[in-house]
């Protein structure tokens, strides 16, 4: 891959990784939160499609390898709600 570019966790598409939402399971804390942090992270796209397959096939949690509170999931759905009006 190039530099900077990064992959879907849910549909496996590259692209820049400024077009990709990061979630981030803090090296310290071990707590998973959005865009800030440094650790294990993974990357998705902002389409209902992603994040619905990511969401149900549990595709967060077996990339960051910890379990993902729901409230990222309500935040990710209301950010796609945001961005979308």
């Amino acid at each position: 891959m190039k530099v900077n570019y990064r992959r879907c966790i849910s549909c496996r598409c590259i692209n820049h990784k400024d077009k990709f939402w990061r979630i981030v399971k803090v090296y310290l804390s071990q707590t998973v939160q959005l865009d800030k942090g440094m650790g294990r992270s993974v990357y998705l796209c902002p389409k209902k499609a992603c994040l619905a397959v990511a969401s149900q096939k549990n595709r967060l949690e077996r990339g960051l390898k910890t379990s993902i509170p729901q409230n990222i999931y309500k935040k990710l759905w209301e950010r796609l709600e945001n961005e979308s009006i």
